[in-house]
């Protein structure tokens, strides 16, 4: 992640969590029949904040492993993940995994990727540690397919939160997947009219910064359209039939 996003979200966890708290049911819901989960997976959410996509999965799953890099928003999903035997949160970058190869069936990263300079160490590393014939879950934001919009877009999205780095258009993300071999199995996106002042408040965006997201808002004063993608995705080695 940019150095500006830990301080960004030790600042707002409290606002975050409440949001994700907001949304948590319909989040359930459509992780449930997106990922279709077979029940006695092992699963990892990298970029957990407070543990949105990790309290997600729980029921769904054998074992969920969180990890984020802001200790903050970490003891939030710990209390938020209290009585669940099945969760745990760790510390951790998702440029730099801190587990073994081959270690998760199912492994999730939920709007985080346009926070990290580099997506393209985040997606290796969620190859990484899936292991053979597993899923891999991406849900982010995505840019508008026009250059001069999605330049726009991000001068705003930085405006309103220093964390923010790219949102990557859908043919970057998928050109990504193809690098890393992965499949597509199937993908959604899913419209979003977030109320401008509510969004600008999320991210603790005030003063003079508030003023210049407003006057940079693509969208007008009132209202910010975004439009959120999910794949859910394989190694294509996991497809082949192998030969004996």
């Amino acid at each position: 992640m940019s150095s500006s996003t830990p301080d960004r979200f030790a600042r707002t966890a409290e606002r975050v969590a409440a949001r994700q708290d907001e949304r948590a049911a319909e989040l359930a819901e459509h992780v449930a029949a997106f990922v279709l989960p077979r029940g006695d997976e092992q699963a990892l959410d990298v970029g957990t904040g407070a543990g949105a996509l990790a309290l997600a999965l729980a029921p769904l799953v054998r074992e969920v492993v969180g990890v984020d890099p802001v200790p903050e928003l970490l003891e939030l999903a710990r209390e938020r993940a209290r009585g669940l035997a099945n969760v745990t949160f760790v510390e951790g970058s998702g440029e730099s995994l801190p587990f073994e190869d081959a270690s998760f069936d199912l492994v999730g990263t939920l709007r985080t990727l346009h926070h990290v300079p580099r997506p393209e160490l985040v997606v290796a590393e969620l190859v990484r540690v899936t292991r053979p014939g597993g899923v891999i879950l991406v849900v982010d934001q995505i840019a508008p397919s026009d250059p001069l919009e999605a330049i726009a877009v991000d001068r705003f999205e930085r405006a309103r939160d220093p964390s923010h780095t790219r949102l990557l258009p859908e043919i970057d993300l998928r050109q990504l997947f193809e690098a890393n071999e992965l499949v597509l199995l199937r993908d959604r996106h899913d419209p979003e009219r977030r109320e401008l002042e509510a969004y600008l408040d999320l991210a603790g965006c005030e003063g003079e910064a508030r003023a210049r997201a407003l006057a940079l808002a693509p969208d007008g004063p009132d209202v910010y359209l975004a439009t959120l993608a999910w794949y859910l995705l394989r190694e294509r080695a996991a497809d082949r039939p192998s030969h004996t």
